[in-house]
């Protein structure tokens, strides 16, 4: 069955993150699609957040279908050294990042997933990337709302000229091709907006495909790095757009951005 079945790769990087680790744990030992590798990088945390890991490991040993889990301790330099870290260490056929506090949104949501490819092992032609929506949660884990931005119908790496259409949580990459665009250390809270345009620019050269799901796949916590940081991230956003979009382009999406935060709020 494997030879049929793709195996995701889900990365999760934590330091401290015991209050809500275990939220994401669960979203992962549900899933009703057995191949998956749970990749957990954790940065030498001292709170309760390896006990956790701990009793997860020893619950999946007993599970009906028990997932791999490999648990990386070791000390780093921030959250993008240790998505590096990720992306050299994953052994699946695609990669997603799942950081605590998040969770797939369904336990189907992988399941469903599959569906949506015709995946040949090995096979060059394979998609590149696929990716969905994203629903925001609280602290707690409860429903807020969909994520504001939306993902597009069809996404190019053009497509980030107008935010970060397509939550990093619900862009999953094909691994090898993932590996070849390693997080850019020089940024500290958007790192990610910019590996995935490096992506979509890569993927969009060799015209490979990439497929919008159409399902909400993944349930966001809204207090994340960059949500806290938040404007320190817009101006690191905005020196990654003139980096792949120019000056002139950069400063009328800007424009645009003021003029959709008054007028859709």
């Amino acid at each position: 069955m494997r030879q049929n079945s793709p195996l995701f790769t889900i990365a999760t990087v934590t330091y401290n993150a015991a209050e809500t680790l275990q939220r994401t744990l669960d979203s992962v030992a549900n899933q009703d699609y057995p191949y998956i590798e749970h990749l957990l990088i954790d940065g030498c945390s001292s709170d309760g957040t390896i006990r956790l890991v701990q009793r997860y490991v020893e619950t999946n040993t007993h599970a009906r279908q028990p997932h791999q889990i490999r648990l990386v301790c070791e000390r780093d330099e921030g959250l993008y050294d240790a998505m590096n870290k990720a992306l050299q260490l994953a052994q699946g056929d695609y990669i997603v990042f799942l950081n605590s506090g998040d969770m797939l949104h369904a336990t189907d949501t992988l399941s469903q997933l599959t569906y949506q490819m015709e995946w040949i092992k090995g096979d060059f032609h394979n998609p590149a990337i696929l990716y969905g929506q994203t629903d925001l949660v609280d602290q707690k884990g409860h429903y807020l709302r969909p994520r504001r931005l939306r993902a597009p119908e069809t996404l190019t790496w053009k497509s980030f000229r107008w935010g970060m259409l397509v939550c990093h949580q619900s862009f999953y990459v094909r691994t090898d091709i993932a590996r070849e665009e390693h997080y850019n250390l020089q940024y500290h809270y958007s790192a990610d907006f910019d590996w995935c345009i490096r992506l979509l620019r890569r993927v969009g050269r060799r015209r490979m495909r990439i497929i919008n799901t159409r399902l909400i796949l993944t349930d966001y916590l809204s207090e994340g790095l960059t949500t806290r940081h938040h404007r320190a991230s817009l101006f690191e956003r905005m020196r990654i757009m003139m980096v792949h979009y120019g000056k002139w382009q950069t400063l009328l999406s800007h424009l645009w951005f003021v003029i959709r935060g008054v007028f859709m709020r």
